[in-house]
């Protein structure tokens, strides 16, 4: 049964200071692309009644390039990603995971800053925005302050977001000319489907030895978890038939796949195995399989 739609509220601030007040009242969320909320509202389901439309803020939106790093607004699109030269350059794995996100319509509304409070495990950017090593900005009526990704969520549907503030940028550092980039999302359809498995990897390897190494997976555990101690293992050593197979132990343990409407904990152990695997193969004639 659908929302009832005269039951709720949506306000439009003019400013982001605006918006930032409102939010820093009780009762009031913000609503940005609403890909996800007007799902549950068909669905019956949204159950919070108090929305900030933050949609037609100019302050969240915009591309910055420097030569350390490029700056998106929290609004920037799924299509914007994916139209941007330098993203497409230089960071592959996100414009990838844009353009397997939903439809057309899904992918013009859809937003990174969306993507990423919405705090599903499954969500398709995240995982390469952990791989990127980005950084989020959070803004509140008190100021911004920076914190890296990587640890922004602390569970299923909990992160480090206090009331009132609202996200509102994401910073990815240039440093990775060399690396050799992979991302797969494994679902039921080619398009339009929620990951079953969902994986970012990155690989630094002068030499014939990792140097350094990035192993995100989306679905396979209450966040979309960056494999530390996996890339522990390969870092600075020559791959080998026994780095792999140590590798693949550790996978099994780091992450936690469950039972659900998308697939079984099984299949999708065995899929990022798989996947891992693939990825480390692929890193080079440098493999040595003993």
């Amino acid at each position: 049964m659908r929302g009832y739609i005269p039951g709720y509220e949506l306000v439009t601030p003019v400013s982001l200071d605006d918006a930032l007040g409102l939010l820093a009242t009780d009762g009031w969320k913000p609503f940005a692309g609403g890909t996800d909320l007007m799902v549950l509202l068909e669905a019956g389901k949204l159950t919070h009644l108090k929305y900030v439309n933050i949609w037609p803020l100019d302050e969240l939106r915009g591309i910055e390039v420097t030569p350390d790093s490029i700056t998106l607004g929290a609004l920037t699109s799924y299509s914007q990603v994916q139209a941007n030269e330098v993203l497409v350059d230089e960071f592959p794995m996100l414009c990838q995971a844009a353009s397997e996100t939903g439809g057309l319509a899904i992918q013009n509304r859809g937003t990174l800053g969306g993507n990423i409070v919405n705090a599903s495990p499954a969500a398709d950017s995240p995982p390469a925005l952990l791989a990127y090593d980005a950084e989020i900005e959070l803004s509140s009526t008190t100021g911004s302050r920076w914190l890296p990704y990587y640890g922004f969520h602390t569970g299923y549907k909990q992160m480090l977001l206090q009331p009132g503030e609202l996200l509102t940028k994401i910073r990815l550092p240039r440093n990775k000319t060399g690396w050799i980039h992979y991302f797969r999302k494994v679902g039921t359809r080619k398009a339009q489907a929620i990951s079953k498995v969902c994986f970012s990897a990155l690989a630094h390897v002068p030499d014939d030895r990792v140097a350094d190494v990035r192993l995100v997976f989306g679905s396979v555990a209450p966040v979309v978890i960056r494999c530390v101690n996996v890339e522990n293992s390969l870092r600075h050593n020559v791959l080998s038939a026994t780095t792999i197979d140590t590798a693949r132990q550790l996978l099994q343990k780091e992450i936690s796949p469950i039972d659900d409407i998308r697939s079984t904990a099984p299949y999708r152990l065995q899929v990022a195995l798989n996947l891992l695997t693939d990825f480390l193969f692929r890193l080079g004639p440098q493999v040595n399989t003993d």
